[in-house]
């Protein structure tokens, strides 16, 4: 394009003062504010300039013949206001069949977390009030009393349990060692390793045994002066198999009292509930690991839980009111929004309310229940889509790192995506309708697992279907 015709493209440009008095700008202005817009409005121009100069806004205005320029330019400010306005997290409808999805928020809250978290945001609380004394209190309490109830021990709260390991190393063991087994060594999710929290703990990794075998003499031979605990990791995300062992807990246990160090266990996804009743291989309950002896125990909230994000340290009193001193617990703990969903789930499970805890309904629907959904979503879908979708039996998963290669039987919902058009097309589809619905795609195959998907969500699931088909 030659000089004279961009100069007369860039000509057309409209000022920010005609675009500030422009209708549907000025629609804006109303409820939004000013400098805001006219930031906005500078950056459509820049961009637009920059298109010009490129050759793209060319081919952009004969497309749209019907528009002037400062028709087009109006638009994408107004675009890019609604845009910035949306929210960026959003519900979504989880119908991949993995329960603990960590992309998708890990554990969904039930509705008695909802509200008490309503009833705690609305206004001011007591968190670290005493309203019998009249004095400060502690936050603690407000979780802490019913999880002494559940587990027989006290313990306390910090974000994540990732945070809840680094704060226990970094009180009992920074300057000193920690034993660990190389066969718990591990990864989880995002590259969290757990011989990188421990350095930056300030303790010092010492490995004992060989990858798929560790024998309690490896322990023991081990131990020095410089040695500050004994640390046991389950092997939560991971299975190994073939000529593999490694000491009971009872063993280890017996070792530390011989040699006066603690023994602290990560537990991760934290389990308070027999899943065995759902078909499912035991997972250590966090109660047996401190009824056997074990000083200190960490697990998430947010995963077999089924609560909020949290990470939780219990067991002996001494060791974790030592942990609850350390000034990094101030920088770790968890707000009133977080105390008030994890009292709230806590009293569920002391209450014996399993079936509010949406991870646990999950978990304990039959597969025949999940097949009869199945039928009834894709009957509801109506005679001009029966040729596209049909039932298959599949596995759901329990995800975020919980009860490797363990699955649950379900009906998963195949759909084809019809003449024309791919799975990925499909999925793509599906993925930026209100809201969103994520979907599996295996073998070619868009594939639909209702055990993610709550009985509230299935009309919205099928009416997103009827249009994106």
């Amino acid at each position: 394009m030659s000089v004279p015709q961009l100069q007369q493209l860039y000509r057309k440009l409209p000022s920010v003062d005609q675009l500030l008095g422009r209708p549907r700008v000025e629609a804006l202005l109303r409820g939004h504010a000013r400098d805001l817009v006219v930031e906005e409005i500078r950056a459509v121009l820049e961009e637009t300039r920059n298109a010009i100069a490129s050759g793209t806004w060319t081919q952009e205005v004969q497309s749209n013949e019907a528009q002037t320029v400062t028709d087009l330019v109006e638009g994408r400010v107004v675009e890019r206001i609604v845009k910035l306005e949306e929210p960026s997290l959003r519900k979504v409808i989880n119908a991949t069949g993995v329960i603990l999805h960590t992309n998708l928020g890990r554990a969904p809250l039930s509705e008695n977390v909802v509200e008490a978290i309503q009833r705690t945001a609305g206004g001011y609380t007591n968190l670290e009030y005493d309203l019998s004394s009249g004095r400060r209190g502690k936050r603690d309490v407000h979780a802490g009393r019913l999880l002494e109830r559940l587990l027989g021990a006290p313990a306390i709260v910090v974000n994540n349990n990732a945070a809840a390991v680094f704060l226990v190393l970094n009180e009992l063991a920074a300057g000193g060692e920690v034993l660990v087994s190389r066969g718990e060594l591990i990864e989880i999710g995002d590259g969290f390793r757990i011989p990188d929290i421990m350095a930056r703990s300030g303790a010092k990794l010492r490995e004992v045994g060989a990858t798929n075998r560790t024998h309690i003499d490896d322990y023991r031979n081990a131990v020095s002066e410089q040695t500050r605990l004994l640390l046991r990791v389950h092997q939560s995300n991971f299975r190994m198999v073939g000529f593999t062992s490694r000491p009971s807990l009872e063993e280890l246990l017996d070792l530390g009292g011989e040699t006066g160090l603690p023994v602290v266990e990560d537990l991760g996804s934290g389990c308070l509930y027999d899943f065995t009743k759902a078909g499912l291989e035991e997972e250590p309950p966090v109660s047996a690991s401190l009824r056997a002896g074990v000083d200190l125990v960490t697990f998430s909230g947010d995963k077999l839980l089924g609560g909020p994000q949290a990470g939780i340290i219990a067991g002996s009193g001494d060791w974790v009111q030592r942990v609850r001193r350390n000034p990094l617990f101030r920088a770790l703990r968890v707000d009133k929004l977080s105390y008030a969903a994890l009292e709230a789930t806590l009293a569920d499970y002391l209450f014996g309310r399993f079936d509010r805890i949406p991870v646990l309904r999950m978990v304990r629907e039959t597969g025949a229940q999940i097949s009869e959904r199945a039928r009834r979503v894709g009957e509801a879908l109506g005679p001009d889509h029966q040729d596209r979708w049909e039932l298959t039996p599949g596995q759901s998963v329990l995800g975020g790192g919980s009860t490797p290669d363990q699955t649950l039987p379900t009906t998963l919902i195949s759909v084809r995506p019809g003449r024309g058009r791919s799975i990925a097309i499909l999925e793509s589809e599906l993925r930026r309708a209100n809201p969103p619905v994520i979907a599996r795609c295996e073998n070619n195959r868009l594939l639909l697992d209702l055990r993610t998907v709550s009985l509230e969500e299935e009309d919205a699931l099928i009416e997103i279907l009827q249009a994106v088909l």
